[in-house]
């Protein structure tokens, strides 16, 4: 019975690209750096921070930090005068803040230098909050709930100011939606930033949809941390047998009842690493006498060190998706990252209507950070060596394409058509000599191939052509079933002239009826 059970892991178990992200940054400095020091602990994970310090990287607070430290900031970032502080200690600082947070620093920068009064939503307490009014030059206020936000507003005349509202990553999205309605009724002129993180989210939703079909679940992270006890509480309320344990070693402590189990689920926090994701696993199929192979740590971790160069093709799952902006996990000990101008050739395209967490896309390398362990990366490049090909195929047998006209430039206009860019001359884009090529801007047009360059990954097409061609075959179609009239007198003529006369030239009968 219990060889039968499955285990099933959540795609979006374990780290957050931020987290990821910061803890590859500093395994990446182990071999290349001296004296290297984080700011507060990494990562809320107890197996981490001790593997660290065994490596010699211990944490430290600011007042510790001494010259000739390497100083790695945490991802949920620090207040500008932290990075003034470190520069006076002659410290090297490497920033592994999350990307998403380091975009909160620069609208609060930003904005509160434009004299707005900064409004967040999240936890005063959290270090990410603290770190993101340290970036706010005037006036900043935090609220937790809709009740804080109603009470702040009151207590506080904004009537007369600009105010912005954004929000921590982790925010609650439920009560950040509550709350919007707040921000219309109270404050209508204010300027809305949506800043939270889908991680979360995605995990806690994912989590909850396995512990509904699960016998078991089991939740993996730190016994302190809210996102892992969140995430159990989530998942308890559609399963009553449900575990939150550290590690292997934790889960072997349980007496877990497995009779009866035929699906067993698997999640963890964003501060869970993979390694102890699948050591949880593996010994869950020993306790059910299930083992497929032996779990090899070291074969684990050489996946992870796979070297990778410019231009090389990967794929990656996606991990994240945020304001545009994709994160990946390419296998290696690097995170992938894919920047919205990256995604796709079309502008009006948005990620997260087109991919969710845990699809698979083919990508292209285009830089490399091994110091702060980021890969950028590019779908539309990959979208565009496949799209060429079909444009190649398209030319030789003469198929009608058809694609969005993105920009109006000298001679002519640009179609996008699968993420390669086709040029269309003026006379063979435009119906007419007076007619305005900005009124085909975004407009779906259908166009053929005339000419290609391979070497060069360039194709001129024509709009004009497809329009010539359809409207011969709509010509030509109607001559097939036209009847001539009988009521003309062409027609009366024409049958006399075929009892006795020669007969009416068709053409001549044709043209006269038309004319």
């Amino acid at each position: 019975m219990l060889r039968e059970c499955k285990i099933f892991v959540a795609k979006t178990a374990g780290f957050c690209f931020g987290v990821d992200r910061a803890v590859k940054i500093v395994y990446n400095m182990l071999d290349s750096r001296n004296n290297v020091v984080t700011l507060g602990p990494i990562i809320h994970n107890p197996n981490v921070v001790s593997d660290l310090k065994a490596k010699g990287v211990f944490p430290k607070e600011l007042s510790e930090v001494r010259e000739g430290d390497t100083v790695v900031i945490r991802s949920h970032g620090v207040a500008a005068q932290v990075y003034e502080e470190l520069k006076d200690k002659s410290v090297d600082i490497v920033d592994a803040t999350c990307p998403f947070v380091s975009r909160i620093h620069k609208i609060a920068s930003e904005r509160s230098e434009d004299g707005y009064v900064i409004l967040i939503a999240g936890d005063a307490d959290h270090p990410e909050v603290k770190g993101i009014r340290g970036h706010c030059s005037g006036e900043s206020y935090v609220f937790g709930s809709c009740q804080d936000f109603e009470t702040l507003v009151k207590e506080h005349d904004f009537s007369s100011k600009k105010v912005a509202i954004l929000a921590q990553t982790t925010y609650n999205r439920n009560v950040w939606s509550d709350c919007q309605k707040l921000f219309e009724r109270y404050l209508p002129e204010a300027v809305v930033f949506d800043t939270i993180c889908n991680a979360t989210q995605e995990r806690q939703k994912e989590a909850a949809e396995m512990a509904a079909k699960a016998d078991v679940m089991v939740i993996v992270g730190g016994l302190h941390s809210s996102n892992t006890l969140k995430l159990k509480a989530v998942c308890s309320e559609f399963c009553d047998k449900c575990y939150l344990v550290e590690d292997a070693d934790g889960l072997r402590n349980y007496d877990i009842d497995l009779r009866g189990a035929n699906f067993i689920g698997i999640s963890a926090g964003a501060s869970t690493p993979a390694y102890i994701i699948k050591e949880v696993q593996q010994t869950m199929s020993e306790m059910l006498n299930n083992v497929d192979e032996e779990f090899n740590f070291e074969e684990e971790l050489e996946k992870t060190l796979k070297k990778i160069h410019i231009g090389m093709k990967v794929e990656g799952v996606v991990t994240d998706i945020n304001n545009g902006e994709v994160a990946v996990d390419i296998g290696t000990k690097h995170t992938g990252y894919i920047p919205a101008s990256e995604f796709s050739d079309d502008p009006t395209v948005k990620p997260e209507d087109v991919v969710k967490v845990g699809d698979t896309l083919d990508l292209i390398v285009l830089k490399t950070n091994d110091q702060e362990g980021i890969v950028t990366l590019s779908k539309k490049k990959v979208d565009a060596v496949l799209g060429f090909q079909k444009i190649v195929e398209a030319s030789e047998a003469g198929t009608v394409l058809e694609g969005t006209v993105t920009n109006v430039i000298k001679g002519g206009v640009l179609v996008s058509y699968n993420g390669v860019k086709v040029f269309v001359p003026a006379t063979h884009a435009a119906p007419r000599r007076d007619f305005d090529l900005n009124e085909l801007l975004k407009q779906t047009v259908r166009f053929k191939i005339l000419e290609v360059n391979e070497a060069k990954q360039r194709a001129v097409g024509s709009i004009r052509a497809v329009a010539r061609e359809e409207r011969a075959a709509a010509q030509a179609k109607f001559f097939e079933t036209a009847q001539i009239d009988p009521l003309f007198p062409e027609y009366n003529q024409a049958q006399k002239q075929q009892r006795g006369q020669a007969p009416a030239s068709r053409e001549n009968l044709h043209r006269r009826h038309v004319l």
